[in-house]
């Protein structure tokens, strides 16, 4: 059986968003009620946030989940 997820890497733009809010990582973080650490490790690609983590980021941002994280397929990189 073929892994559904094999080749697919989840990628976010929550930097672009942070920068054109001039949000600092830690502001950021007190607004979702998170540690620095957990949104730095997600704009890294190091974690995946939960579904309500990610529904409070696109709150936040005023905006889809769609324009925040995206899948990239690893083959095509």
């Amino acid at each position: 059986m073929t892994n559904p997820n094999s080749g697919l890497r989840i990628s976010n733009n929550i930097h672009v968003k942070r920068a054109e809010r001039k949000l600092t990582q830690q502001a950021l973080a007190d607004a979702l009620n998170v540690t620095r650490a957990t949104i730095h490790a997600i704009e890294k690609g190091n974690y995946n946030p939960s579904l309500v983590l990610a529904f409070k980021l696109s709150r936040f941002f005023d905006t889809d989940i769609h324009s925040i994280f995206f899948v990239e397929n690893e083959n095509e990189k």
